[in-house]
């Protein structure tokens, strides 16, 4: 049977494991995500007896989850079908009945979780549509006490070690992409404050990167963008002093805590690819931390000094690793064929030099092309394992993914550059890797296919629309396709989002929304569309999906659509490689005659 199944089947189905997370105190107990029975659940790792079990089993799958420091419980976020909207569960490490975490709070959408050492507090953020954000302390078995509240997007970014202190991420001055941080007590009473976004024409955001792991140490690790890139800096919120780090590493950087507060493991993301490094306090020495070439997409640092990582290459499956040159965890069952490798392709565009990925099959250009548009939109690709586009190559098509503006890793100005012409901004980058493609031979003119997931797919609907006379087809999975409708029904967070990308609301700047929504060039769109949605999903709705569609529908535009009972996306193995035959069905159909 598994010899008669394509590779590309085998690189869905193959048991994957993530990055191992270990309790703070305990850190012989462990959990991980893994689809080892063909959806992606949670998994207890007793590393002192090798035992491991399955924690979570719904329909739908679970991958939100943490551990409490002292390993005696494993929390995990229970929602309904993938809409995001639930409650904290915990069930015991050891097994057990689940039972509610937080007793008294309703559900909402998830906004950070701290939880404290032994028998400490434990802080919840929480966003509703009709609160906003709100966060709240439990202490002791205690009912929860509310301690903050804003209209604007906020978060828990972290406990102190000792329990005594929270940092909040904020964005009470309106603008969603950039956060400023505030340390409270228990009771919410502010202790100190930090704020990049004051003064300047140009703001600046913050992130929370962790406490420091020691009792009574007051400083916070956290990331900041002063010198145009994210860079890590310690913040002694005591006595106000900022210890910015001089780190020579082009590129974005991030950082966390060894456990005995030494050093940070530095992760250091460049050109769509990824390395980790060491930063002694003592030393003031940055050492680097052997990894291959290709991508980091997760590390941490264990008590005694080394450091498991989660490693792949686009031609590599992944694996979970350790510095001592063993694998930390090997899934069972049969293993994930390799693909090819991704090769790069730079080109100039309308905004400066854009990056693209470039993954060819055998054989000579010029190839039918798929232009596979990422996520986010403040997200990038790597040089990674994506068993997707494998999937493509796998059929014949070059895989082209561009890190248009708007992608990380290339500097706060390539990020930020994305504001009020929406989509706009990232089809020019599109439209000038796509000539390129087509220019040097790797493309075929005649099939070009236009594709994404989320950010990428409402690129694929807008870009459709606005460049109909270039594309063979499309293909949106959960996208954005009537930005208004979108804005008033989606998650309270990215409301918060589109009103800083766009400058206002919909009755603010409807112009804005109007130039950047797909439905208004529905009528212009010529190339046939494919487009999926999940029913539940609380990011891209889907009240405003059907609107896009019922205009194709109207004016008998080439078009199919394909439901499923999910959120913004599955975690069900199966149902994701019957998205992706579709997909490659619709395409082989409709480009045969071309």
């Amino acid at each position: 049977m598994t010899a008669e199944m394509p590779d590309w089947e085998k690189r869905f189905r193959a048991p994957r494991v993530s990055l191992p997370e270990w309790a703070q105190d305990a850190p012989d107990r462990s959990l991980f995500v893994s689809n080892a029975t063909g959806t992606f659940e949670l998994y207890a790792w007793d590393r002192a007896t090798g035992e491991q079990r399955q924690v979570t089993d719904r329909p739908n799958g679970t991958t939100d989850g943490t551990l409490s420091p002292d390993g005696a419980w494993i929390w995990w976020f229970n929602d309904k079908d993938g809409d995001e909207f639930g409650v904290w569960m915990r069930q015991p490490f050891e097994g057990g009945a689940d039972e509610p975490a937080v007793p008294g709070l309703d559900p909402s959408y998830p906004a950070g979780l701290a939880i404290g050492r032994a028998s400490g507090p434990v802080v919840v953020g929480r966003s509703t549509d009709d609160e906003g954000s709100t966060v709240h302390v439990v202490r002791d078995g205690t009912a929860p006490t509310e301690i903050y509240r804003h209209r604007e997007s906020a978060g828990v970014g972290d406990l102190s070690h000792d329990g005594a202190l929270i940092a909040l991420e904020h964005t009470e001055h309106g603008d969603a992409m950039h956060s400023a941080l505030r340390v409270v007590t228990l009771d919410g009473t502010t202790v100190a404050e930090l704020d990049d976004t004051k003064g300047g024409t140009k703001e600046l955001g913050l992130d929370v990167l962790g406490f420091a792991p020691v009792d009574g140490d007051t400083r916070l690790l956290v990331a900041h963008q002063r010198r145009g890139r994210w860079e890590p800096m310690v913040w002694d919120v005591a006595t106000g002093a900022e210890t910015e780090l001089a780190l020579d590493l082009p590129g974005d950087v991030s950082a966390e805590w060894y456990p005995d507060g030494s050093g940070l493991l530095i992760g250091h993301s460049f050109e769509a690819r990824g390395d980790l490094w060491r930063y002694d306090f003592a030393s003031r020495e940055l050492v680097r931390v052997e990894t291959p070439v290709g991508s980091v997409s997760g590390a941490t640092a264990r008590p005694g000094g080394t450091v498991e990582y989660l490693w792949s290459s686009a031609a590599q499956p992944p694996q979970v690793r350790s510095t001592t040159g063993r694998t930390v965890l090997d899934p069972p069952g049969m293993k994930a064929p390799e693909s090819v490798p991704v090769e790069d392709a730079w080109v100039e565009g309308p905004g400066g030099r854009i990056h693209a990925l470039v993954q060819k099959p055998a054989g000579e250009g010029p190839y039918p092309c798929v232009f596979e548009i990422h996520g986010g939109p403040t997200w990038h690709d790597s040089d990674s394992f994506a068993s997707g586009p494998a999937a493509w190559v796998d059929h014949g098509y070059a895989v082209v993914r561009v890190n248009y503006r708007g992608s990380t890793g290339y500097g706060r100005e390539w990020t930020d550059a994305l504001k009020h012409r929406v989509g706009l901004i990232e089809l020019e980058d599109i439209a000038a890797v796509r000539e390129w493609a087509v220019t040097s031979g790797l493309a075929d003119p005649a099939k070009l296919v236009l594709a994404g997931g989320s950010w990428g797919g409402y690129l694929t609907l807008l870009g459709l629309g606005t460049q109909p006379d270039v594309w063979a087809l499309g293909l949106a999975a959960v996208p954005v396709a009537d930005y208004v409708t979108a804005y008033h029904d989606e998650m309270e967070a990215l409301k918060a989002m589109d009103r800083t990308l766009l400058g206002g609301t919909p009755e603010e700047v409807p112009e804005r929304f109007a130039a950047s929504s797909p439905l208004t060039y529905v009528d212009q769109v010529r190339a046939p569309v494919y487009i999926s949605a999940g029913v539940n999903d609380p990011r891209c709705p889907i009240r405003q999906v059907e609107n896009y569609v019922d205009r194709l529908a109207e004016r008998g535009a080439a078009h199919e659509v394909y439901r499923y009972d999910a959120g913004h996306g599955s975690l069900v193995v199966e149902e994701r490689i019957k998205q992706v035959k579709l997909e490659i069905d619709f395409a082989e159909r409709w480009l045969a005659a071309k």
